[in-house]
């Protein structure tokens, strides 16, 4: 066995599950590329004060889940914790918002990590695809974004997700649900961290997960009393536009993202068959989150969903996703002549786009059908030197058992038309 093992809370993604997992990040990457969104890849990790300006200080994400380091240059960076500030700042360093085409819409996938107590659905490294609509203050980009999550995740089959809705208001109502929020709080029963958080960012305080704070938290006032008409008519046309697409939510007025920079629009998805860690993917609006790291007034809204969570999900809810299979010709040569012979084969066939495999490692007749068959292959062809002094190899339908000879010259042209 090998000495090393994968660091607590992470995990690999290994054939065939990892199948699963591609199959997933495809499906929710494709309602995407089909709205006008590009691919956009940035760093594993970034300056700790883009995380600290954007994400918020006092978040636990900051203060506590960040993988923070100083490199030998003395710079001061992080593992990503999340992608909207990364995505921001690349859009906003490669200037995509003065090309003349607001708002600029963007989608990645990739691996982030926070330093949490690791649980099922909940680790140290984990997956996500996200999307981000830079630049414009339009409800029907948070309705489309919400949409197109709610396409993905039916595209895969699942049923059983719920989305949450709420508005968080913005710089001209929040201030007045800020302070009578703070006023509430400060009569409840908090240990000192929480009161500290309080007076920072009280919203925080309502997404905190303890048993002890959340039932102090009844009588709390709801920020969609204290809305101001601009932001009640924004979420209103947000509502609707969802509404007549077909797509069901539930309104959560205590529905508050973990996330400092989140404005108005807040949504999140979750499936009530993964226990306490319920939620599989979210997002908002972030109005304010470009000045806030130095650019420009862009208002933008976006959310990420969670690879691994998703595939719980899946499981969950018993669906198995229809993958192809990764081999569909698997190439048995018995003796050297057929190894040169069913190897160029195997070439023509992959230049054609049909998956084929071969039996590696000179394997006698029974271990490489063995290989065959564990390789999921429609067909196996076969040759030995009596078949190439005729002329001929052998094809195998792997369903049937039929079995019959073809030219060596025509097996290329009979598979391509039995798998087109």
């Amino acid at each position: 066995m090998s000495t090393f093992k994968a660091p607590k809370g992470t995990y690999d993604l290994i054939p065939p599950d990892s199948a699963k997992f591609l199959a997933v990040r495809e499906a929710i990457a494709a309602p995407l590329r089909n709205s006008g969104y590009g691919y956009i890849e940035t760093p594993g990790f970034e300056s700790v004060e883009l995380f600290a300006r954007g994400v918020g200080e006092s978040t636990d994400i900051v203060t506590k889940e960040m993988y923070a380091f100083e490199t030998k240059g003395g710079d001061r960076l992080a593992l990503r914790p999340e992608g909207t500030a990364s995505v921001l700042r690349a859009a906003l360093e490669a200037n995509l918002h003065k090309l003349g085409n607001l708002p600029v819409k963007l989608w990645y996938s990739g691996s982030y990590y926070r330093y949490e107590r690791p649980q099922k659905g909940r680790y140290r490294h984990f997956s996500q695809v996200g999307a981000e609509a830079i630049g414009a203050e339009d409800p029907a980009l948070d309705a489309e974004l919400i949409i197109l999550a709610d396409q993905a995740y039916r595209s895969l089959g699942l049923s059983n997700f719920r989305i949450l809705l709420n508005s968080l208001g913005d710089k001209e109502c929040r201030p007045v649900y800020r302070a009578a929020l703070q006023d509430f709080l400060r009569g409840l029963d908090l240990d000192e961290d929480t009161l500290r958080r309080a007076e920072i960012n009280p919203l925080r305080v309502l997404d905190d997960k303890r048993e002890s704070v959340q039932k102090q938290l009844g009588d709390a006032p709801l920020l969609r009393d204290y809305l101001c008409d601009a932001c009640k008519a924004y979420h209103e046309e947000v509502r609707e536009l969802i509404s007549a697409a077909g797509v069901g939510f539930e309104d959560d007025p205590r529905l508050v993202r973990g996330l400092d920079y989140y404005t108005r629009t807040t949504f999140e998805f979750v499936h009530d068959g993964l226990g306490s860690q319920s939620a599989v993917g979210g997002g908002g609006r972030y109005d304010g989150l470009s000045e806030m790291i130095g650019g420009p007034a862009l208002p933008s809204v976006g959310w990420a969903l969670g690879v691994d969570r998703t595939v719980l999900a899946l499981e969950a809810e018993g669906v198995e996703l229809q993958l192809p299979s990764t081999t569909s010709v698997f190439a048995v040569p018995l003796g050297e002549e057929a190894r040169r012979v069913l190897f160029a084969k195997v070439t023509e066939l992959r230049k054609l786009g049909i998956a084929a495999d071969f039996s590696y490692g000179a394997k006698g007749l029974k271990g490489a059908m063995k290989n065959a068959n564990r390789s999921g292959a429609r067909y196996t062809i076969v040759a030995g030197e009596r078949d190439l002094a005729e002329g001929v190899v052998q094809l195998k339908d792997m369903e049937s058992g039929e079995q019959a000879a073809f030219g060596v010259n025509e097996i290329v042209a009979e598979l391509e038309a039995r798998l087109g």
